[in-house]
Formats: C-alpha cells, structure tokens, sequence
C-alpha cells in the first residue's frame, strides 16, 4: 500500500508598510501647485500691484503707503497716509487727544466756531431751499419746466439755475429777452428770496460755438445781458437792490458739461443764495 504524503506550504504575508507615503506624496504635490500658482500671480502682477500686497501684510505703524494696488478687485484705503496704528501719535505732543488738549484756547474756540458756522449754514441753507421748492410748488401751470429749474446747495449757498434743455430754452435766442415763463418763474421766487437773509449772487453762462458754426451773439455781452435781466425782474418783484452782491456773465468759460460743452444745459443763469455768516461773538477770541 502505497502511502500519499501531502505537504502544505503556508505562505508568509507580506508586512503592512501603511499609506504614510501617500500623504506625504499628496502633501507635496500640493505643495508643488500651490508653488508653481504663486509663481505665475508674481509674474502677472504688476509692481504696483506687488507693492500694494507687500503693504498689506507690512505691520501697522511701519507701513509708508496705502494699502492695496487700486485698479479693478485691487482696492485702496480710504485715507492716504497708509497703515498706521488705530491712535495717531504726534512724536511732539504725544497722542492726538493729548495734542488737542495742549492747544491755546483761542484756537480751540476758532475751531468750534468754524464748526457751528458750518452747521448753521447747512441749516439755514436746507430752509431756503425749502422755501423755494414751496414757492414753485403753487405754480403747478409751470410743471413742464420741472427740468428747467435746478435747485442745489453747494459750498457757496443754494444755486437757483435756470438751465436750456433741447427743444426748451430760458431766453430767447441770442437775446437777453427771457421768455414770459421765465419771468414768471422768477416772479414766484422773489417773495421767498426777499424774506431769507442770503445776499444773491448772479452769474450767465453759455455753451461754446461748435467748429464752423455761427454764433448769435457775443458771450460775454450776452451772459452779462442775462444776468442783469434776472437782476431786474427780481428787483421788480420786491427784492431789495441791497441784496444783490454781484451779476457777473462768464460766456462759455465755466461748462457744466466740460467733455461736452456745445450742448444746450450748459446755458443757464444762476442765482446763488450766499451762506449768511452768523455774527461772531465779541469775546470768541479771548
């Protein structure tokens, strides 16, 4: 009998060497990209831009420029004088509270009178465009000429600009004749600029001649013309003569359309209310 001897070989696994390598391995070629995408933003900033960035991420109270690169998604600050620490120090007087409180007296009463001047005369300034607006509004057979008559305030006071528009004109052509509803128009405002206190102020002007074009009129005599027919309807309707501090005409030199100064809004006459000065009291400097 013949006897049959089986062998089983067991075969050893192989030792486990783990997926440590497949992080670092990940780990690098994330590194790699991101290398090779700050190469190619370096080499498609420009150097304003490469200084802007450098700003940025430079401390606070070293930084010599304003942040960012300006342009489109590359903003600046708002204030000039670059980065600096959240308190200003004056390397004189030490802190700006410091240097506020080491001012004479006199100079810190001017400051606060500058101040309340300021406030009063956006005050009194909001009144008198009030009044006026209100003085328009009980002539609603002029509401055609609602783009005609242009009221704003300015540094100066409150503009009253009697403006052409295309196919509507203030005054007649190359003539100091206003038509009647500008009369009217500033008929309606005289009484309310009788009772404010502002001085008026009386300007002309007009839209330069296209190239070959013939002009009606000489300019200047045609914009001193129609501020002086303002002058003299508002004189009519009750205006005192002492509340009339200029009428000047300035022809075509002051366009409101400066990249376009042949077309029709830039004829106008304006009437400025002037900021009233409060009186400065007597012991305000001592």
């Amino acid at each position: 009998m013949t006897t049959i001897i089986v062998k089983k070989v067991k075969k050893a696994a192989h030792a486990h060497h783990g997926g440590a390598w497949k992080i670092a391995y990940a780990d690098f070629v994330t590194a790699m990209m991101a290398f090779f995408l700050l190469m190619w933003l370096i080499s498609m900033t420009t150097q304003e831009q490469k200084v802007g960035l450098a700003e940025y991420f430079a401390p606070g109270n070293i930084s010599p420029a304003n942040s960012g690169a300006g342009g489109m998604l590359y903003g600046t600050a708002l204030d000039t004088s670059g980065n600096k620490p959240s308190t200003p120090v004056d390397v004189e007087t030490g802190s700006a509270e410091q240097k506020d409180r080491s001012r004479p007296a006199s100079q810190k009463r001017a400051r606060d009178l500058d101040a309340s001047r300021s406030d009063a005369s956006v005050q009194a300034n909001d009144s008198a465009i009030a009044s006026l607006r209100q003085a328009l509004q009980k002539m609603p057979d002029i509401a055609e000429l609602s783009r005609n008559i242009v009221i704003e305030q300015t540094k100066e006071g409150v503009n009253v600009s009697l403006v052409d528009e295309d196919g509507r004109s203030m005054f007649r052509e190359g003539s100091v004749d206003p038509f009647e509803r500008t009369r009217r128009v500033l008929e309606a405002l005289a009484p309310a600029m009788r009772r404010l206190p502002n001085r008026l102020s009386i300007t002309g002007h007009t839209a330069a001649a296209r190239p070959g074009s013939t002009r009606a009129g000489e300019p200047w005599n045609l914009t001193a013309g129609r501020a002086l027919a303002v002058r003299e309807i508002l004189s009519g309707a009750g205006v005192p003569a002492d509340n009339f501090d200029s009428v000047v005409g300035r022809a075509d030199t002051m366009p409101v359309f400066p990249d376009n100064p042949y077309i029709a809004p830039n004829r106008r006459v304006t009437i400025t209310l002037l900021n009233a000065s409060p009186p400065v009291p007597t012991n305000a400097f001592r």
